[in-house]
């Protein structure tokens, strides 16, 4: 999933990077209101995270700009502030959750991930689409007991495509969120059919793919 962290302390920022990379997100920084602000109108995240005490602004104004951008994002308040006004302004304002400093990054990796299966109604980590079982932390696809090789990019856009099953995600989408650049409409897309492609390829030598649905002229949805 990709994820900007909006934080002016840069080694604080720097070491969530390198963690959340780790754990396979795709990572954007930002270190100033204005920033974070650009980066906001330019992208579509599926978590924001967002210190309040930025050199340039209030995270809280922040996250109010930033609802209007990324309405359908993840936000977790992360701050060295004890103030209980300032902890249930930011909830009210729409954050999933609230971290004080200082924290363990294995900590904010767990509230993101009981976050991610409360948005993405996931009851655990394995998900079911056909004959197939896809588990999303151990990064492995199976048929029956016979695991699926599949890229990390394969794997990276089958399972972005299955939390938001029934939902149709264009290319450009794909493209944003698995790669984790801003791409132009008018942007070359055949990788993307291309990874699709290979996808099919390996699942159809096991079972059926008609869950994977191709939209014309649009992108693709996987459909229950």
């Amino acid at each position: 999933m990709k994820v900007l962290i909006i934080e002016d302390e840069k080694t604080m920022a720097f070491e969530m990077e390198a963690s959340l990379k780790k754990a396979f997100y795709l990572c954007d920084l930002a270190h100033s209101f204005k920033t974070g602000l650009e980066k906001l109108k330019l992208n579509q995240y599926d978590f924001i995270l967002i210190d309040l005490s930025l050199p340039d602004g209030d995270g809280l104004d922040l996250l109010k700009e930033a609802k209007k951008h990324n309405a359908d994002a993840a936000y977790i308040i992360i701050t060295a502030r004890t103030n209980l006004k300032d902890r249930i302004t930011g909830l009210d304002l729409g954050a999933d959750d609230y971290l004080p400093k200082p924290f363990y990054l294995l900590e904010l990796q767990s509230r993101m991930q009981a976050i991610a299966r409360r948005k993405f109604k996931i009851a655990e980590d394995l998900l079911s689409i056909g004959n197939f079982k896809v588990d999303i932390k151990k990064r492995q696809i199976k048929y029956e007991l016979e695991e699926i090789n599949l890229s990390r990019k394969e794997f990276d856009l089958l399972s972005y495509l299955l939390l938001h099953k029934n939902r149709v995600l264009t290319r450009v989408q794909l493209s944003e969120h698995i790669w984790g650049t801003f791409v132009n409409d008018d942007y070359d897309s055949n990788y993307i059919d291309a990874h699709i492609k290979n996808i099919r390829k390996k699942l159809n030598c096991h079972a059926n793919t008609d869950w994977l649905e191709t939209v014309r002229g649009v992108g693709y949805r996987v459909k229950n």
